[in-house]
């Protein structure tokens, strides 16, 4: 890659098309290097410019977002921010994940307005996260029933259930990377999981609920997107909502529940990793398992340095399989990891943890 990280602008709006390239190429970092109004032109632009990285609305007349990924990624794989509408592309959204896209940036819905210019950072920062990504490979999905019962690991037999000697609760954080790398983990832990686990995605609003329902049509946990003041079971997978943190509290009957709420405001993520962490610690103390996977950022740093104060555990997900090594970086840095795994390993590794 250049100094400069070179960008191909794709949208069926010319209006959008000039208004991403201008917040784009306001960042002494970035060369917009063309604009193709649908995938056909995008694909012939994408060979004849070689981009870094591409910005693709979904939703174009001929070739769509969709199937521009499908041909480009059989050519040559490449880093894509999906730039779009969540209410024309929720579900296209999804498979645009699961396709190889790294990051979504979510269009205003009124765009022939000045409030198009309201994603500019949001833009730039993950154009940036998406240039220093390893291009998503797609991987092909372990069926669910293949987690043998009782446990999440290769190493565990049917008469050898697994159990929760040191952890009352796994929470996962994860973000640039998250929909795929989930994918591959959560069908590795049985349906008799014996804790519960919850997960702050970095996602935007509009996308939790499907994803969770797609996450649960292959997982062998129960899979579902929070509500206020669900019972937090083994068993079962609680994905926060986008838009509304994650909390864990516990009930006066000893039952611990969720809690879903805007506050704090003050963080640069909703829902954040960091304050499901910390609720976490002060319902389970030293009985939490925190693990970060890739994403880039340091969400999930504070928190697990409060898991650890707290006497709990952390796992951070391995430099050579994060899209984005940012997240588990900064765990690893601050030296609060207790142990480090590849994607591959990390159902095997909270087995061991347990």
């Amino acid at each position: 890659m250049s100094s400069l990280i070179r960008v191909l602008v794709v949208d069926d709006s010319a209006f959008v098309r000039k208004v991403v390239s201008q917040m784009l190429s306001r960042s002494p970092f970035i060369d917009v290097v063309g604009a193709a109004r649908d995938g056909a032109e995008a694909l012939e632009m994408t060979s004849r410019l070689a981009p870094d990285v591409i910005t693709l609305d979904l939703v174009m007349p001929g070739i769509d977002g969709l199937e521009f990924l499908r041909r480009q990624m059989a050519i040559r794989r490449l880093p894509v921010v999906i730039c779009s509408i969540s209410h024309e592309s929720g579900a296209a959204a999804l498979e645009a994940f699961e396709l190889g896209a790294v990051e979504f940036v979510q269009k205003p819905t009124a765009l022939a307005t000045d409030r198009v210019y309201e994603i500019s950072d949001e833009l730039v920062a993950k154009v940036k996260a998406a240039a220093a990504a390893k291009p998503v490979e797609p991987r092909r999905q372990t069926p669910a029933a293949s987690a043998v019962p009782g446990a999440p690991v290769r190493s565990h037999t049917v008469d050898e259930p697994l159990e929760a000697k040191n952890v009352d609760i796994v929470v996962i954080g994860v973000s640039t990377g998250g929909p795929q790398a989930l994918r591959q983990v959560i069908p590795l832990l049985a349906a008799d999981f014996p804790v519960p686990v919850a997960v702050v995605l970095h996602m935007p609003v509009g996308y939790t609920t499907m994803y969770a329902q797609r996450l649960n049509e292959i997982a062998q946990l129960n899979v579902v997107e929070a509500r206020d003041g669900d019972g937090i079971v083994p068993g079962a997978m609680f994905l926060a909502p986008a838009g509304r943190h994650l909390l864990l509290t516990r009930a006066s009957d000893g039952e611990v529940r969720a809690r879903l709420d805007v506050r704090p405001f003050d963080t640069p993520h909703r829902p954040a990793v960091d304050v499901l962490f910390r609720s976490a610690a002060d319902v389970f103390g030293s009985r939490v398992l925190g693990v970060v996977m890739t994403g880039m950022g340091n969400d999930g740093l504070m928190g697990s340095a409060y898991i650890k104060a707290k006497g709990g555990r952390v796992l951070a997900e391995a430099e050579s399989s994060c899209v984005v090594y940012g997240m588990p970086r900064a765990v690893v840095e601050a030296a609060l990891a207790d142990r480090v795994a590849t994607l591959d390993d990390i159902a095997a590794t909270i087995g061991e943890m347990l």
